[in-house]
């Protein structure tokens, strides 16, 4: 089949690898119909995530219809046919995390659990196509996928929804959900998000979604603060302004009540200075992450406020604002996203019209041209927001 694959740093390559087969009696081979390219996976090409190797099949987006079954698979939960999303996290279902619907926690789908519990403590769950930290899986980016836990993970569509509508359901869509909830959002509040790319958009959206009196958005590329005022929310260009002194003027100088941090590890700075100092650290090793949004978005709230990270994080950072999070009453909070626990009340919003997925969608590639998808979305060419590839 044809498949999406890794590299090296800066590098992906489209190439012939070998068709998924089942390896386990609960495991399913889904044919894919649409998949995309992620702010993630840049985290990938550029080299921030570790454990990649040459070929690893990359995305973890995806949804389309099961071919293959196996023996273990619950019939009455999954059978030949159907149309589904798959969530990136892969879970069992029955451990502890999953029972807690911490499905990103699971203790049982990550195969290389020892790796990924010396990086973080403790081990997190498998995920497609995300390094071998997040054990080896191979990802969406593909012609076919093999889906282990078939029977717990993937979402059956059964309306005639077009695949662009429900595809977002694998990831973008449930975690910028799931940062705004987070925020546990009252009538009054002023929420502010830090990135307007596609996760960013989506955690505006669900912020007023949960009725946030407004939602700021927070970015340095006008085409993505324009897409982000069409949808009602207020931009803020960071090349432009200080952004806690335009934040202070937006909410009468107390500070949203509720801060979103969409970017993660990768994060720009307005400043020139600010930003070569985290990457001459990142250069030289002194951190892993460039942490500029998340300290903003700490000093920017206002006392007593919530603090909601869904940007991802790898490593290690500096200059973290402990004695600003201490001090005034902040609440952090934070996960890779427990997408399974959210996808079938996001499905209802969806076919009730409160969110329009497709709103994001800019570009639609060929998978033999994901090569120039992630340089359009890595280099923000031709006002790349989302781009989704047909295999």
């Amino acid at each position: 089949m044809r498949a999406n694959t890794w590299a090296g740093r800066n590098k992906v390559e489209v190439r012939d690898v070998p068709d998924p087969r089942i390896l386990n009696k609960r495991d399913a081979i889904v044919r894919i119909t649409s998949t995309a390219i992620c702010g993630s996976d840049l985290h990938l090409v550029d080299g921030y995530v570790p454990t990649m190797q040459d070929g690893d099949v990359m995305g973890h987006e995806f949804m389309g219809e099961v071919i293959e079954v196996g023996p273990g698979v619950d019939p009455d939960r999954l059978r030949i046919g159907d149309r589904v999303v798959v969530p990136f996290p892969i879970a069992c279902g029955a451990c502890d995390a999953c029972a807690a619907e911490l499905y990103s926690c699971c203790e049982n789908s990550n195969p290389n659990a020892g790796i990924a519990e010396k990086m973080f403590g403790h081990p997190v769950a498998g995920f497609y196509g995300y390094s071998h930290l997040t054990g080896g899986f191979a990802g969406g980016q593909a012609q076919y996928a093999r889906v282990p836990f078939a029977d717990v993970g993937p979402l059956k569509i059964e309306s005639d929804l077009t695949d662009e509508q429900v595809l977002f359901l694998s990831d973008i869509l449930p975690t910028g959900y799931m940062g705004a909830e987070m925020c546990d959002i009252q009538s009054s509040d002023v929420v502010a998000v830090w990135g307007a790319g596609p996760v960013g958009q989506f955690a505006m959206d669900s912020a007023r979604v949960l009725g946030a009196a407004k939602v700021i958005a927070i970015d340095k590329e006008p085409y993505r603060l324009q897409m982000a005022e069409r949808a009602g929310h207020t931009p803020v260009n960071f090349e432009e302004v200080d952004v806690r002194s335009r934040l202070l003027e937006l909410t009468g100088g107390r500070g949203p009540d509720k801060c979103i941090d969409a970017v993660g590890l990768e994060a720009t700075h307005g400043s020139a200075h600010i930003a070569a100092y985290d990457r001459l650290k990142q250069a030289v090793r002194l951190e892993s992450d460039r942490p500029h949004a998340l300290r903003q978005a700490i000093l920017s709230c206002r006392s007593g406020g919530v603090v909601s990270v869904i940007g991802v994080y790898g490593g290690l950072l500096d200059k973290f604002p402990a004695g600003a999070w201490m001090n005034r009453a902040l609440t952090l909070r934070t996960g890779q996203c427990h997408v399974q626990r959210y996808m079938k009340p996001l499905l209802r919003r969806i076919e009730r019209g409160e969110f329009d997925p497709t709103r994001i969608i800019t570009h639609r590639l060929p998978l033999d041209e994901a090569e120039r998808g992630f340089e359009l979305f890595k280099n923000k060419q031709d006002n790349c927001e989302k781009v989704v590839l047909k295999p």
